[in-house]
């Protein structure tokens, strides 16, 4: 089987923190009131480096089920619990490539330089490597001269992909030190800052009161000078 090669625990330590203290920056500034940081977009060296990455891994994936398929495990030389073992293994293996790798490159795509959706694709390339390999292994052992040719290209396919995008996350763990630095510092200003005070309102009661209107005052009309009507002859 080909050496395996990690990333190494510094870079993983540094993309875990990292993710953790995103949230924690932005809530601290929501809650003090700041606006929310604005996360860059994404440069295109680096959608370009993941794209050549994941195309070369569908054409493996794609390559691996055709040549599990082709694989005559029930005819290999051997007893039948290994048979039966290894039938259970590539089982597993074409239903992760039938369904959870597509899934997962997929989320890649949409966030190329998603932190979680880059660790669960590495967690899955490292497992398929590990039962892929254990699969050609018995078939150089136990399989026919062809079956194991096939299934070893296939293995320096994944391997190949696996660290590419081994080197990939640690360029990515490289290029997030100086944010990981400075969330680090504004989680720590923001925590110790004091809360804004609450607004008040201030209600103005010192208004004088209005004055009351003035009623107006009805003159009184003049008399008459009209005479009076003649008294009427007495009989």
């Amino acid at each position: 089987m080909l050496n395996s090669r990690r990333i190494p625990v510094s870079s993983l330590l540094c993309l875990i923190a990292l993710a953790a203290l995103a949230p924690a920056a932005a809530g601290a500034q929501n809650s003090s009131g700041a606006a929310s940081v604005t996360q860059p977009p994404v440069a295109y060296a680096s959608v370009n480096e993941l794209n050549g990455i994941l195309t070369q891994l569908q054409q493996t994936a794609k390559s691996m089920q055709s040549d599990l398929g082709k694989t005559h495990i029930e005819k290999w030389k051997t007893d039948a619990a290994t048979k039966r073992q290894t039938l259970a293994t590539v089982e597993s293996i074409q239903r992760n490539l039938q369904s959870a790798l597509p899934e997962t490159i997929a989320q890649l795509n949409n966030s190329p330089e998603d932190l979680g959706a880059s660790f669960k694709l590495y967690r899955n390339l490292v497992v398929l490597y590990d039962y892929f390999g254990s699969v050609v292994e018995n078939a150089g052992a136990f399989g026919s001269k062809d079956e194991f040719q096939s299934l070893s290209n296939d293995m320096s396919g994944l391997e190949s992909t696996r660290r590419a995008f081994g080197e990939r996350m640690q360029k990515l763990a490289a290029s997030k030190e100086d944010e990981l630095t400075r969330l680090r510092t504004q989680v720590k200003t923001l925590s110790a800052a004091p809360p804004l005070p609450p607004k008040k309102v201030v209600v103005d009661d010192t208004e004088p009161a209005k004055k009351p209107a003035k009623k107006k005052v009805t003159k009184p009309k003049p008399p008459t000078t009209d005479a009076p009507p003649s008294a009427a002859p007495l009989q």
